[in-house]
């Protein structure tokens, strides 16, 4: 028997995506083999016991019931507050749908947005998942290049050129893979494109207090946007909540009220123990929040410390997130044969560059996602790695 197409052409064409870095890794460290993982953006440290402990107690309590759909009106109040506190916009609960982590808001962004056809843009560099996620809700994934030599800024000709039909503009800054962000210019051309090519603009934000130049700029608070915009956050990065699985999309209410619809007919809403804990991180956890800012701040100045001069191996220096970009192909090599032979010959783990678009070829992945000591150990023997590679491409073609 035949699966649906819409799974099976979830992936798109075929060939190597480069994770099978991460599946290797991941079964080098089963063996008992020792393997630093820089690989997948999760945190190091655990999630604060005070949240774990607001769970515990709402569950305790007799939270375990089935919750609204859409989200408790408490959560959905607190987010607004916070998203109006951190933007400057007006919100209110009705612009506010909770969602089973950032993942299903933009799924669900898409499923109301996109009608069977329509041609979604995105950023590439991106994050592995948007293409998937775009095929999902039946819509067609159109990339639009944000080149190395650009410091991975968006090519806005290329885009206004991509918009003429298109639907849907995805954009993520600060950006997974490369920790660049955009400046208020680049939004502010990125607005006026959606606006001459009538375009629905779904910003993800999910890294929005981990931006280092402290002057995080929303798309939603852009003039004349709110009404075109639909913005995504979660908890996982800023309170260390990634298996809480909490995240929200704020937008337009019809939006809102689509999305209620969908999750009515698919996951029926998560769980309000679980909404209490984001309720409690929300509420009680500033300090939370800016101790895994800081944390991730000082392991991004450690990596661009290790690479200052190296002509081997050129680090794009990351402007928030929890993630390092290194450019290698001085080395001659793929970012994926990189990879590969670093994971071989060192038991160091990271993500090739081609797992997030060919904009990000000839480049790896490093997630900042180990203490300090065993971080710098590991960069200091990835640069020594590409430095003893660029000096045997030279040897070679001498």
């Amino acid at each position: 028997m035949k699966l649906s197409n819409r799974i099976l052409g979830i992936n798109g064409p075929g060939g190597s995506d480069g994770w099978e870095v991460y599946y290797r890794a991941r079964d080098m460290q089963a063996a008992g083999q020792p393997v630093t993982n820089l690989t997948v953006g999760d945190h190091d440290a655990p999630t604060d016991p005070a949240i774990i402990q607001a769970m515990a107690e709402s569950a305790a309590a007799g939270n375990t019931r089935y919750s609204p759909v859409q989200g408790r009106a408490n959560l959905r109040t607190a987010i607004a507050e916070r998203v109006q506190a951190r933007t400057g916009t007006p919100t209110t609960i009705d612009n506010i749908a909770v969602t089973n982590g950032g993942q299903a808001a933009l799924f669900s962004a898409l499923m109301t947005l996109c009608d069977a056809g329509d041609t979604a843009l995105f950023i590439d560099p991106y994050y592995a998942t948007y293409p998937g996620t775009i095929r999902a809700a039946g819509a067609i994934p159109r990339a639009v290049p944000a080149r190395p030599e650009a410091h991975f800024q968006p090519d806005l000709a290329a885009l206004d050129a991509a918009a003429a039909g298109a639907k849907v503009l995805l954009i993520n800054a600060p950006n997974n893979p490369t920790g660049v962000s955009y400046s208020r210019e680049t939004l502010d051309r990125i607005a006026a494109i959606c606006r001459k090519h009538d375009l629905w603009l779904i910003s993800d934000e999910v890294y929005e207090t981990l931006d280092w130049r402290g002057d995080f700029q929303s798309a939603r608070a852009l003039p004349d946007m709110a009404d075109r915009t639909i913005t995504l956050g979660s908890l996982s990065k800023s309170h260390v909540m990634t298996g809480f699985r909490l995240g929200w999309l704020v937008g337009p209410k019809s939006v809102a009220d689509g999305v209620m619809n969908l999750t009515t007919n698919t996951t029926y809403g998560l769980a309000s123990f679980v909404q209490d804990a984001g309720l409690f991180a929300i509420t009680k956890g500033d300090a939370m929040q800016a101790a895994s800012a800081a944390l991730y701040r000082r392991r991004a100045v450690l990596a661009v410390d290790v690479f200052k001069g190296c002509n081997a191996i050129a680090l794009t220096p990351p402007d928030g997130g929890m993630f390092a970009m290194l450019d290698v192909r001085a080395t001659g090599l793929s970012g994926q044969d990189f990879a590969n032979r670093l994971l071989d010959d060192t038991s160091i783990a990271v993500m090739p560059g081609e797992s997030f678009g060919q904009s990000a070829a000839g480049h790896v992945r490093v997630a900042l996602t180990v203490e300090d000591d065993r971080l710098r150990d590991a960069l200091e023997r990835l640069r020594a790695f590409g430095e003893k590679l660029a000096r045997e491409k030279g040897q070679t073609h001498g």
